[in-house]
């Protein structure tokens, strides 16, 4: 069986898909914090988007790491999971 980290250390060894990886981390970033997030909320994606009035399937999205999602929804996940947003800046 191929396990992840080590085919992720493989991968990153080609220096254009470390670039490429390197680019996307801030939005895995968002993703895996608002996951997080909603879980120790002990919510659904359902029911985080009926409390937004929205759908699931937004609320997937949001979750996806595929772009990055605007303050504005960001605040609004975080009132539905009842949390608080705290923004941190670090040097490279």
């Amino acid at each position: 069986m191929i396990k992840f980290d080590n085919t992720k250390k493989v991968i990153l060894k080609n220096l254009q898909v470390k670039k490429e990886y390197e680019a996307l981390k801030p939005e895995f970033t968002i993703a895996r914090a608002l996951i997080g997030a909603r879980l120790k909320s002990k919510m659904t994606q359902s029911d985080v988007a009926q409390k937004m009035n929205t759908s699931q399937s937004q609320i997937a999205r949001l979750e996806s790491g595929d772009h990055m999602p605007s303050m504005s929804s960001i605040h609004k996940y975080a009132h539905a999971i009842n949390r608080n947003i705290n923004i941190e800046i670090h040097a490279n």
